[in-house]
Order: structure tokens, then sequence, then C-alpha cells
């Protein structure tokens, strides 16, 4: 049974079967097939499956572990509910920092954009207002700080990828599936992380004529092949899943760090990132936050580690500014490092050395201030 023929009360049937497979306890719980998985996240988007329901098929998945068919599935009826849009550009490169945001380090990630741009390679990225449990700074917050559009829909956000004075956007969830959108208060009332926050990153809302390139971060080491697996499903023709700070796609500035690459829907390759080997000499790991910035709290939240959202997003737009205006410091480093892995992803550069000259050389130009400004 596809989703395009199905009623209301044919998902509703399905959910039904589907929870009294895979909510029976540890040892007894079943699998699902991927059909099944995208009808039944299909019936979820369309609002055709009550809240209670919707949060016990994502609580009973994430208790028995998901499957790769299952994750499928999720994705699969994701895709379908997304405005997807090809740029008049031949390659995009789709970046997916984590939905939930940061709260322990400034982000510096929203600022690849116009860094990748003048670079030659059009670039988007795309997040949310506030996704739990973190509740963090997303890219979101810190571009519209910095007077970047933010609400754009799918194709006003493609055609600036074309535009040769701009070259990049950011696209927000809402914009692009917002039915997945509506489900951001039923995920925090579940508190913990279930397969939307894995599936999301990888709707794929804007393409390239020829190629597409993910480009996102992770902490847990079970995830990369996941990853890799539904970037390839999504359509996209590489993957670089870097292991990042607060699992954003930007390394570690003062350690060897991992990251995970596959290059035209080949295999996936691990590999090594050394900042030091590259020429970067920092004491911090990421761009620590300002000592005087304000905190606030979420009532009733004990796991959320709060910031002031507005104060910490402005901070991050000043310090993301003067980086692309050519500032050295761990903002600039950390755009340096991730654009140099990106390069060598999307074969600009031979080496991730080469791909830091060329990187750094746009930086001390100041030229991609003019893409924010």
């Amino acid at each position: 049974m596809n989703t395009e023929a199905m009623t209301p009360a044919d998902y509703q049937r399905v959910m039904h079967s589907i929870i009294q497979r895979v909510a029976t306890g540890p040892e007894l719980s079943k699998n699902i097939s991927q059909e099944e998985a995208a009808q039944g996240m299909a019936g979820i988007l369309a609002g055709h499956v009550d809240a209670v329901q919707a949060a016990i098929f994502f609580i009973a998945l994430r208790m028995k572990r998901e499957t790769m068919d299952e994750n499928k599935g999720v994705l699969d009826a994701v895709l379908n509910a997304t405005q997807r849009v090809t740029a008049t550009v031949d390659e995009v490169v789709d970046i997916a920092d984590p939905y939930d945001g940061y709260n322990r380090c400034l982000p510096a990630a929203p600022f690849l954009g116009p860094l990748l741009a003048e670079l030659g390679l059009p670039a988007v990225s795309h997040s949310a207002q506030e996704i739990g449990p973190k509740f963090g700074v997303t890219a979101r917050h810190v571009l519209a700080a910095a007077g970047v559009p933010v609400d754009l829909s799918p194709t006003a956000a493609a055609a600036r990828l074309a535009d040769p004075a701009l070259g990049w956007s950011y696209l927000d969830q809402a914009q692009y599936c917002p039915g997945l959108h509506a489900l951001v208060p039923l995920r925090q009332r579940m508190i913990k992380r279930q397969v939307l926050t894995t599936i999301e990153v990888c709707a794929r809302p804007i393409a390239g004529r020829k190629h597409t390139h993910f480009v996102t971060g992770f902490v847990h080491k079970p995830y990369p092949p996941i990853y890799a697996m539904l970037a390839r499903h999504a359509g996209f023709d590489s993957g670089l899943i870097i292991r990042g700070v607060e699992g954003g796609v930007i390394p570690s500035l003062r350690q060897a760090g991992k990251y995970h690459l596959y290059q035209d829907r080949g295999e996936l390759a691990l590999a090594d990132v050394d900042p030091i080997a590259l020429g970067i000499q920092q004491s911090v790991r990421s761009v620590p936050l300002p000592e005087d910035l304000p905190k606030s709290e979420r009532a009733g939240d004990e796991v959320a580690i709060m910031v002031d959202v507005a104060a910490t997003a402005a901070a991050a737009a000043k310090v993301g500014m003067a980086a692309l205006g050519g500032e050295t410091g761990p903002t600039y480093d950390s755009l340096a490092l991730t654009a140099a892995l990106i390069m060598v992803q999307t074969r600009r550069a031979p080496s991730l050395l080469d791909a830091m000259t060329q990187v750094r050389a746009v930086l001390d130009s100041g030229r991609a201030v003019a893409r924010v400004r």
C-alpha cells in the first residue's frame, strides 16, 4: 500500500499494527519494514495519527534501536513531505549542523556558507528555531543576528545560490517541511533523542543540477555509517561526517580528530585531521563563550544547559563577521578547518594543506564579508 492511496483510516490501522509489534518490550519487540516505517511516519506528518501514538512510535523505535530499514522508511516519508528545489547551479554543499544547537561554545559554522561561496562552492545551511532537549543556539539565531534573511521559501533560498553576489543561503525547517516542524512541541515533550534527530539533517531541501554534497557532525561512534547510509539514500553524491565539537561540523582546534568521507557514492572511509599539522595553534577546542555572557534557565528542565540565546547569537555573529573579514582567532581557524575539509570532499583541493592555503587566502582577503552584507 503506497502512501498516496492511503486514507486517514488506513494510516491509523497501520500505526495500530506497528505499535503492537514495536512496543512489546526489549525481548519481544519486532522490527518493521521500510515501507511500514514510511507509512507510519507519513501518517504522523499528515496529522492522521494522534500525538500519543506518534510518541509511542518514536520512543518504541528508540528503545529497541532503529534498524537501517526503519531509518530509511522514516526518511522516505520526510523526503516526500519536503519541498525540495534544484538550484540553477551545478553543485551545492548542504551543511546540516545540529538542529538542537550549541550551548557550550559560540557556533562558527553558520558562516561557512559565505566562505564556501567565495571559494566557488554554492552552499545552503538549514536548522530550526528551537529543538529539544538541548534548546541551544542554532544557525537560524546566529544568522538572524547578522541580518541574514532566515524565513525564505525553498525557491527563494535556492535563487540566492545562483546569485553571483551571494552564492549561499539559509533555509528553515518550518519553510521546507512544515509537517516535520509541527512536531517540535511533541519532541520537546518526549524529552529524549529519537529518530527524527538523526533523519532531519538528511532532508536535502536544495540540490545542485549535477552534484549535492552532505556535511554533518557527530559525537557518538555508531552514527557515521548511519548518516552515510541515509545520505546516499537521500541522493547525496558525497558525504562528509565530522566528529565535531558539540556534535557539529567543526572539529576540535587543539587536538587531532576523525572524519568520515565518501565520494561519488562510494565506500565510507575514515581519516584523521590534525589542526596542529595544518598550522592551527589554539589552546581552546572551539570558540569560547564570552565570560560576561548572561545565562538563562528553562523552568523544570534539568537537561538543558541554558545560555541566553539572543546574547549568544549576537556574540557569535560579531566574531563570525570579523573572521570573514580576516581577523584571526578561534572563529577564523574553525571556519578554515571545516572549509578545508569540504574543499577536499568536493575535490576542489588535492590535500588538506593545499585546501588550507586556498581558504586562508580568501579569509585574509575579507571578500566573503560582502556576501553577508
